[in-house]
């Protein structure tokens, strides 16, 4: 079992808090974003939620420039951020300095979904999915920006093989929802 494990582009925190509910109390937790009100959100989440999260902490960090000292983590997460990264290569580097030797990367992110399925999926992601969410948050661009991000990143084959320029080995991809998502598995 891991003893730390950082989540980087923690966002509110929720990825860290489901880790925290799964894994044992010992595994100490780490959120990272540097994105200021996202961390106050999750510290307030954890706040409201009276100890149940003792285990985890927050604190402000860059995905390029990740401000921990090398071979900090046994598991680094990232969940939907790795595709926000301005230079995904130099992010995934980062993340390597920051496992110790045998650690475990886990990117949980968009993918390009199976060819059948693909003409539904970006109908809905292009004509659907921005109209109906300006609709009910007053914020289309948000959602536009989503499709850019979501249309230009990589297959999970392009993913794994930039996982592989970063110096990971034993690199796996799972597709899931018909590959509208996948989970990649990599060590370093």
């Amino acid at each position: 079992l891991p003893h730390d494990l950082l989540d980087v582009a923690t966002g509110s925190g929720d990825v860290a808090f489901a880790l925290s509910r799964k894994l044992p109390a010992e595994v100490n937790i780490v959120g990272m974003d540097f994105c200021q009100p996202m961390l106050d959100e999750a510290n307030e989440k954890k706040a409201v939620a009276n100890g149940r999260y003792a285990n985890v902490t927050f604190q402000a960090g860059d995905g390029l420039a990740l401000p921990v000292r090398d071979e900090s983590f046994d598991v680094l997460t990232i969940s939907f951020g790795l595709r926000n990264m301005a230079d995904r290569h130099q992010s995934l580097t980062e993340m390597r300095r920051a496992l110790r030797p045998g650690g475990k990367l886990l990117v949980l992110e968009f993918s390009q979904p199976q060819r059948w399925f693909k003409p539904v999926y970006f109908f809905y992601l292009r004509q659907i999915l921005p109209r109906l969410a300006g609709l009910i948050t007053g914020d289309r661009a948000a959602y536009d920006y989503l499709n850019r991000t979501i249309e230009q990143f990589p297959n999970r084959a392009d993913l794994a093989e930039e996982i592989r320029a970063a110096g990971f080995t034993r690199v796996a991809a799972h597709g899931l929802t018909f590959g509208i998502v996948a989970l990649h598995e990599a060590q370093r």
